[in-house]
């Protein structure tokens, strides 16, 4: 009972240590930007500390049509310092519920991608390791892949991927195998991903040839396309999405291209039809409960957005998610 009682209480000066500055004290448009205001610590001193840590993957190097991913760490660094510390619709707080902090970026090799995986599966091995749930900002789709392959290196993942782009492509531009428009094909061919524990959401646009699609039905991927989503409504496609990755460890990936354009213009491979900000975050809080051990918001590119209103839908969808990692984290406490 006693040691029940020490660890409440070292759980307890966690959680006050580790959550953002508050905005009634200091003004919101001062300091240092940092993810949501939270304390930044190097991720080596984060084992035993921190329960979720939010990290930028500023490359951009994979992308394929328009540049300016790399920027979007920085750019949901500062357009998150607007959040607060309460979810109003679902009444969750997160940083009550988990110590979270802003562990930096990873240190991208910006004209090789190959490296920069290595680099990356490097970054979050020993996160994962200790126990650490991270939540990233990408940078463009392609660093999925590595971060996928260090969460999932001990058993392969489900996965809720909401895009409009399904990202199982083969290869591209004379045979280049990482790139943004691949991820999801290398994860499941590196036995990180159960693809038949796996969702996409809000698929839609043209595509350069069928195998991208077939490849994916054929390994056992859900796919759920936009017209579908508008016919049976968001609680059905939610329900299915719960019932596809079950009680198992999941990653929910996010590419600000599943937002209608008129939404989230800054991004590199924009669709029409897509959602609006609304029904994202419905569909995220349609979520609530799974096991979550991982989560990222991607394709940011604030370069293509002077006005900034891509930024901040990312950064308002990250914080849905870091309520749903939060709520997760304090159920296995």
């Amino acid at each position: 009972m006693a040691q029940d009682s020490e660890a409440a209480g070292a759980r307890a000066e966690r959680l006050a240590r580790f959550r953002p500055a508050s905005g009634m004290v200091t003004p919101r448009f001062s300091g240092l930007s940092s993810f949501m205001r939270l304390p930044v610590l190097d991720p080596g001193a984060a084992a035993g500390a921190v329960e979720i840590g939010l990290i930028g993957i500023p490359f951009d190097g994979a992308t394929t049509n328009r540049p300016g991913a790399r920027l979007g760490p920085r750019a949901l660094r500062e357009a998150s310092t607007g959040t607060r510390a309460l979810n109003h619709a679902t009444g969750v707080a997160p940083y009550a519920l988990a110590a979270c902090a802003d562990l930096g970026d990873v240190p991208v090799n910006p004209v090789d991608a190959a490296e920069t995986a290595r680099r990356i599966e490097a970054f979050y091995r020993p996160l994962a390791e200790a126990g650490i749930v991270p939540l990233t900002v990408g940078g463009d789709h392609f660093v999925t892949y590595p971060v996928l392959r260090a969460l999932g290196a001990a058993r392969p993942l489900g996965l809720i991927h909401i895009d409009a782009h399904s990202d199982t492509d083969d290869a591209q531009y004379d045979g280049s195998r990482l790139t943004h428009g691949t991820p999801f094909r290398r994860a499941i061919e590196a036995g990180v991903l159960d693809p038949r524990r796996c969702i996409q959401i809000g698929i839609r646009g043209s595509m350069d040839a069928a195998d991208e699609r077939d490849w994916a039905l054929a390994q056992g991927l859900r796919i759920i396309a936009m017209e579908e989503v508008c016919a049976r409504g968001l609680p059905e496609v939610a329900a299915e999405a719960r019932a596809v990755v079950g009680e198992g460890p999941t990653y929910l990936s996010f590419d600000i291209d599943a937002l209608d354009p008129a939404f989230a213009p800054g991004t590199g491979t924009p669709e029409i039809g897509g959602f609006t900000t609304r029904e994202a975050l419905h569909l995220l809080r349609a979520l609530r409960g799974l096991d979550l051990v991982g989560a990222d918001v991607v394709e940011v590119a604030p370069s293509l957005d002077p006005a900034g209103l891509t930024a901040l839908a990312g950064a308002g969808i990250a914080f849905e998610i870091l309520c749903l990692l939060a709520e997760r984290v304090a159920a296995r406490a």
